[in-house]
């Protein structure tokens, strides 16, 4: 005879038989939980998240140095417009020279200063910087024009960036302060990703996002601003030469 503990066990076991076959039709429990299915989902692409975090990182993707990134930024635009959205940036394309980039994202309803953005403000560049860019700038376009636009090896000389930047920022008494000067700026720009580590040569490649990097009107300005400011001071050394 089945004692009371048996009846009880095996009323339990089949109940809970039972309750299984219910919830699986097929008898069958679910290999994982409808829940976790669901997040999976809605989850960020691996790819597109790594994507976003060099962006974010670096400030770019470039064709030549992350294919596999790149690519997945320009076919998943959509959700990586949607990740950056909320910090207020967008993305910027440049197909041409293979290029992806953080842009300040502007409001159509209402004008925005992109240089009063928190990531904008924080890189806010010297003046002596920004001359240099102006500098490789042109140097840049001058490249392209002579070598088609998408060309991405512009080399330029430390040599040749010396006697650029003593017309605005006048000389400081030896060969060596003006190498190192011009070096330590470089080096500046290289964290900034506008151009390579100097090679054997005491050469650098300008990359191409130096052509988006700010508005070239704004960089114009800035060279003609320098060159009246030296102007000025010149003036009154060619008075007292007169005199």
């Amino acid at each position: 005879m089945a004692g009371i503990f048996d009846r009880m066990s095996g009323a339990t076991g089949a109940d809970t038989e039972g309750l299984a076959q219910a919830s699986a039709p097929d008898g069958n429990l679910p290999d994982e939980p409808a829940a976790l299915s669901v997040a999976d989902e809605r989850s960020t692409p691996k790819r597109v998240r790594e994507a976003v975090q060099e962006m974010l990182k670096y400030g770019l993707l470039e064709e030549s140095h992350k294919p596999n990134l790149y690519r997945s930024a320009l076919s998943h635009a959509e959700e990586v417009a949607n990740i950056l959205e909320p910090l207020d940036l967008a993305m910027g394309v440049d197909e041409v020279r293979g290029l992806v980039f953080i842009t300040v994202r502007q409001d159509d309803l209402a004008e925005q200063d992109e240089w009063s953005h928190p990531l904008v403000r924080r890189q806010r560049l010297s003046l002596e910087q920004s001359l240099l860019i102006a500098v490789l700038r042109q140097q840049f376009i001058a490249y392209e024009q002579e070598s088609g636009t998408g060309a991405s090896q512009a080399l330029v000389a430390v040599d040749e960036l010396i006697p650029q930047l003593q017309v605005y920022l006048g000389e400081l008494g030896s060969e060596a302060k003006e190498r190192n000067r011009v070096i330590t700026l470089l080096d500046q720009l290289k964290g900034h990703g506008l151009v390579s580590a100097l090679d054997a040569h005491d050469r650098v490649v300008i990359r191409p996002i130096i052509t988006h990097l700010a508005n070239p009107e704004n960089l114009q300005a800035l060279v003609v601003w320098l060159r009246e400011q030296t102007k000025g001071a010149a003036a009154p050394e060619g008075e007292e030469d007169m005199a």
